[in-house]
């Protein structure tokens, strides 16, 4: 998980801390309800507590950042679907949330693959969202009062880097290489940091551009500053392919 991703779920669930004690459940039942998600000890047993909760208590004040906890949740297990199907339902919701639209359309354009029958369909339903995020951003307005504005500043910053990412993962499965590096570079310079899985993404497509050069310097990066053995493992990889091209390049 990155960093943003990994600052976001804290933040969420701080807020939701935070939220539990500043606004008042119409019952102790809604109380029990809530308490059962904050004090969840894995994944599926937070996710099936949220869901208890708006089974129950469908009219909750609570319903949108819980789903916005259910969508991080999901993201964290690896569940690509699921966090889908939870972003979807935020935006039913709450039209407006910037964050959960980045994040619909980065999931959406990163699953998309070349020769998927539905492809154009999904790209442009991912550029859809992204584009909004986008525009929506420089004007957006917190939507938790229990986030300091530093925090919104970053979720705000976060959710721009993602939808910069999405239109980068668009482009990119359709070959528009130029288009996926400006957009990862955008990416990168939005972040509140920059995240080395996205710089390892605009490595891979420098490579595919034979911009070798370029690929092996941020590939070098992420490989000098990343303290995640996983990830500079990958970054490597991707650099030999990245030396080795470059080779052929001068036979």
């Amino acid at each position: 998980m990155t960093f943003q991703r990994i600052t976001a779920a804290i933040t969420t669930a701080v807020a939701f801390a935070g939220l539990c004690m500043a606004q008042k459940p119409k019952s102790q039942k809604e109380v029990d309800a809530l308490m059962a998600i904050q004090n969840a000890t894995d994944a599926d047993g937070r996710l099936a507590a949220i869901e208890a909760l708006l089974t129950k208590f469908a009219d909750t004040e609570f319903k949108v950042v819980v789903l916005e906890m259910a969508t991080e949740t999901a993201r964290m297990k690896g569940d690509a679907e699921q966090t889908i199907i939870y972003a979807e339902r935020v935006l039913a919701a709450d039209p407006n949330n910037i964050a959960t639209m980045s994040t619909l359309a980065k999931l959406i354009a990163e699953k998309t693959r070349e020769f998927d029958l539905d492809k154009e369909d999904k790209l442009k339903q991912a550029e859809g969202y992204a584009k909004k995020a986008l525009d929506m951003a420089p004007t957006a307005k917190k939507n938790n009062t229990m986030l300091t504005d530093e925090q919104w500043a970053d979720r705000v910053k976060d959710s721009v880097s993602q939808a910069h990412e999405a239109m980068a993962a668009a482009a990119f499965v359709r070959k528009k290489n130029d288009v996926a590096i400006e957009e990862y570079k955008k990416a990168l310079e939005t972040a509140p940091q920059p995240d080395p899985t996205t710089m390892i993404r605009l490595g891979i497509v420098y490579n595919a551009d034979k911009k070798h050069d370029d690929a092996i310097a941020i590939l070098d990066k992420v490989i000098a500053t990343s303290d995640n053995a996983q990830i500079k493992q990958v970054a490597a990889q991707e650099k030999v392919k990245a030396a080795t091209a470059k080779a052929q390049q001068k036979k």
